[in-house]
């Protein structure tokens, strides 16, 4: 069965988005790069909120760039054909190989568990997977660490009345002070 990730940039204080809108203290380093270029590749389907969406939406057209480097160049190839549905009530159209839904995201999980196919069920965006996790559908937390407080924003781990024990599974330092942690839900 596949496994629904979820994963993201986030600050020492829980935030995936600082109080201003700006993540600019999440920019990777090469070797941080890497790592994502890595992960994407045990991707099957990503699913994403609107906002993350519309982050990533530069990914679509970034092959175009002829100054681009061989990192950006590799990661562009892999995010462009991932299937990527995205949940919004405010959009109307989705561009790329990408596929608009707006009803629940549970039905959705399971719609990809009961298909043939490799790869993981990405989670991106954190108010969607602030849904996933209130279902009890999130197998592994990924958080990239990075070191730095933004005082407020949008956190990473969502805000809901039960608890949840992981187990750890892997961790990775970087160069920059950058941690990878990656925990499985206990079930």
């Amino acid at each position: 069965m596949r496994s629904v990730t979820y994963s993201m940039n986030v600050s020492l204080d829980g935030y995936i988005v600082g109080p201003d809108g700006r993540f600019d203290w999440s920019e990777p380093d090469d070797d941080v790069f890497r790592f994502w270029i890595d992960e994407i590749r045990d991707v099957g389907v990503h699913l994403l909120g609107r906002r993350l969406y519309e982050t990533m939406l530069y990914w679509e057209t970034a092959d175009q760039d002829p100054s681009l480097d061989a990192s950006t160049r590799e990661w562009t190839a892999l995010w462009k054909p991932l299937p990527k549905v995205v949940f919004s009530h405010s959009l109307t159209a989705v561009q790329g190989n990408a596929r608009l839904a707006s009803g629940d995201p549970a039905q959705e999980i399971e719609r990809w568990r009961a298909e043939p196919g490799e790869g993981d069920i990405a989670i991106g965006g954190a108010t969607l997977a602030a849904d996933v996790a209130a279902a009890g559908l999130i197998d592994e937390y990924r958080t990239i660490l990075y070191p730095v407080l933004v005082g407020g924003g949008v956190p990473f781990f969502p805000r809901h009345e039960r608890r949840v024990d992981l187990e750890l599974v892997e961790t990775r330092t970087f160069g920059s002070g950058v941690v990878y942690l990656r925990h499985r839900v206990a079930r």
